[in-house]
């Protein structure tokens, strides 16, 4: 069976999901077969398996790091927020239905079987399970029925890494408050705290470790520096969105609807030179942007809904009669289209319908299975501005409820409007470069070819930038105590 240590956080977006993929890739590195695990996951940001389940995405980050493929075992209830109260449920990488908030809080103990089999089928196999909490263990008003942080931890009895982010502030007081509220036997098993994020000179920290040290009788097992790492994010409180990005040679805008999922599809763009993508909420924003995205996003009618009322349904609709290039992608594509419908409240629990943009000629009706696969081909039949795709490969995942009426090509489209179901399909070799050296010569500038992107180089590169980063900086002589029971 094997040994375990988990990654607990002071609030969400501490570091939690980073430094998990940063110890399994050390783990593999040193010799050790490890594997990722979170037993209740919400995000919008997911992945499907090579077997069509569906996982977080930040687990199938840990499992590439650790040099394994993903597997809805390692992320067993997957919660995909559908409104401000309530979610879709995933177990086991299939729907279970649509849950209101507080329906579920009831319900999820129901899971405990579902997650325990899915983790002890993984202790069964490899060496190590570096398991990811959600949150903060010191949300009191949840823990009797927790099953993702301190309630897990017993249940399979693990170590816990508590984590801080010093770039918010106030890390001593995190680090020391979350401790201070545990009951004793949660305090037990905090073995070790990290400083996450820390931009300067450790030495300025060690009277505020040392005291640290002392009021929680717990040893500070790092101070990790802030790391420009590109590693793929997983929820809404990515710093992508905030970034204010200066305008460049070709400008990409993409739109930032409420529940935009899948986001990662673009990051291919942000790593090439002359290029600006921009997540962007009003109207104005996308006047001059050389191609216009609407991405993917759990609540498609919600959300198209959203774009009309602030203005962003009519600015694409007259920015495409422009030419300005406009590629949906998902949720994204199905609002390009001329209606949407609903009949069984697939997505709402209401019945439901809307116009589309009518820029594509698709219609869209919602059905209660889910779409979930992975997919490769060939681009085929692509006409218009991004006719040059025709003969290069791709690859992705499709993850949709709504399915278009009639047989049509994975990249779709004429003119200056196009739209697919696949996500990722900008990952492969020479995908984004042709899209791109299409935008300059429309408009009218010079491309220059960059060397060949073999992104699953650069995704193992970022991963052992991490690693080492991480080890570094991390006391991992005392990590190897605790995971061997010695600390």
């Amino acid at each position: 069976m094997a040994k375990n240590i988990m990654i607990q956080g002071t609030m969400s977006n501490a570091g939690k999901s980073v430094i998990a993929a940063a110890l399994c890739r050390i783990f593999m590195k040193d010799g050790l077969r490890a594997a990722p695990f979170k037993s209740q996951n919400m995000s919008l940001n997911s992945f499907v398996t090579a077997d069509g389940g569906e996982m977080g995405r930040a687990q199938a980050v840990q499992a590439e790091a650790a040099g394994i493929l993903p597997d809805v075992r390692m992320n067993p209830i997957l919660l995909k927020p559908t409104t401000d109260m309530g979610s879709q449920i995933i177990v086991g990488g299939r729907v279970r239905g649509n849950m209101r908030a507080a329906d579920y809080y009831k319900y999820k103990k129901s899971l405990i079987p579902d997650i325990m089999a899915a983790y002890e089928s993984l202790a069964s196999e490899y060496d190590v399970i570096v398991i990811e909490g959600a949150g903060s263990p010191a949300e009191i008003n949840l823990n009797a029925d927790d099953i993702v942080n301190m309630g897990l931890a017993h249940m399979v009895n693990a170590p816990v890494l508590l984590t801080g982010d010093i770039d918010r502030g106030g890390v001593f007081a995190q680090l020391y408050g979350t401790v201070e509220l545990l009951s004793r036997e949660d305090r037990a098993r905090v073995k070790g705290l990290i400083v996450n994020k820390f931009r300067g000179d450790r030495a300025i920290l060690e009277p505020g470790i040392s005291m640290l040290e002392n009021l929680c009788r717990v040893p500070v097992a790092g101070v990790i520096p802030y790391m420009n790492i590109d590693v793929d994010d997983e929820d809404s409180l990515t710093e992508r969105f905030s970034k204010n990005t200066v305008r460049r040679l070709i400008d990409i805008a993409v739109v930032r609807l409420p529940r935009i999922s899948n986001f990662t599809d673009f990051s291919p763009f942000e790593r090439l030179k002359n290029v600006s993508l921009r997540y962007v909420g009003r109207a104005r924003e996308l006047e001059g942007a050389d191609m216009i995205i609407i991405p993917g996003t759990k609540s498609t009618l919600s959300d198209l809904k959203w774009m009309r009322e602030r203005g962003l349904f009519d600015a694409v609709k007259t920015a495409a009669a422009a030419g300005t290039p406009v590629l949906g992608i998902c949720g994204g594509y199905q609002m390009l289209g001329r209606s949407i419908t609903d009949p069984q409240g697939a997505e709402s629990k209401a019945a439901s319908s809307a116009r589309g943009m009518e820029l594509l000629d698709i219609d869209t009706v919602f059905h209660d299975k889910k779409t979930q696969t992975q997919t490769r081909g060939v681009f085929h039949s692509v006409e218009g501005i991004f006719s040059p795709l025709n003969g290069l490969s791709y690859e992705g995942y499709e993850i949709h409820m709504g399915r278009s009426e009639k047989p049509l090509p994975p990249f779709f489209g004429k003119g200056n409007v196009y739209g697919t179901y696949i996500h990722g399909i900008f990952d492969a070799d020479g995908v984004c470069e042709c899209v791109l050296r299409a935008l300059c010569e429309k408009k009218g500038v010079t491309f220059e070819s960059a060397a060949r992107f073999d992104a699953a180089e650069y995704k193992n590169r970022q991963y052992d930038l991490l690693s080492d980063t991480v080890r570094k900086n991390l006391d991992m002589g005392l990590i190897y105590r605790i995971l061997n029971g010695e600390a």
